[in-house]
């Protein structure tokens, strides 16, 4: 649940970038901060629940140097600073710097794709990509819309340099 939460509080902006007005994406958008926080409730959960089957700290720390274990355990990493500063006092008073700390979400989500796909040994990731591609289909769009705008800027700008 964690992952999925985390997906959808990411498509929001393409979201929105794709279907301008749709209700839907704005309501998403108003709600996107609780997405994040859920997704990080579960990652709680998920992390508890490893501690109870694992049953002793001795036995989590001779798997951490595993692939799918460590991916995790830095992917939750990542997530304690973007959940402690999601509140809107960290908003006002990290200014700018709260934008620039929450892009770490898109290193936890690969994290969290790797994961997700090496727990169940590379044979079935099938399930991580089908939860994660639609986002990688929507931040591909994203990276060409902005891409296309920053070449019509440049254009525009070496267009108007010519006509000067």
């Amino acid at each position: 649940m964690s992952a999925r939460f985390l997906v959808v509080a990411m498509m929001v902006t393409p979201l929105c970038m794709l279907f301008k007005g749709w209700r839907g994406a704005l309501w998403l958008k108003r709600n996107r901060r609780y997405l994040g926080v859920a997704a990080f409730g579960y990652v709680l959960l998920h992390t508890v629940f490893y501690f109870i089957d694992k049953s002793s700290v001795e036995q989590v720390l001779s798997e951490a140097p595993r692939f799918y274990i460590w991916t995790g355990w830095v992917a939750l990493g990542i997530f304690l600073p973007l959940t402690m500063t999601s509140m809107d006092y960290f908003v006002r008073r990290m200014g700018r710097n709260w934008k620039t700390l929450q892009r770490f979400v898109y290193p936890a989500a690969i994290l969290t794709l790797l994961h997700w796909a090496a727990l169940h040994n590379w044979h079935s990731p099938t399930a991580a990509l089908v939860h994660f591609g639609p986002l990688a289909i929507l931040e591909l769009f994203r990276i060409g819309f902005w891409l296309r705008q920053y070449k019509l800027r440049t254009f525009n700008m070496v267009k108007g340099a010519e006509n000067e």
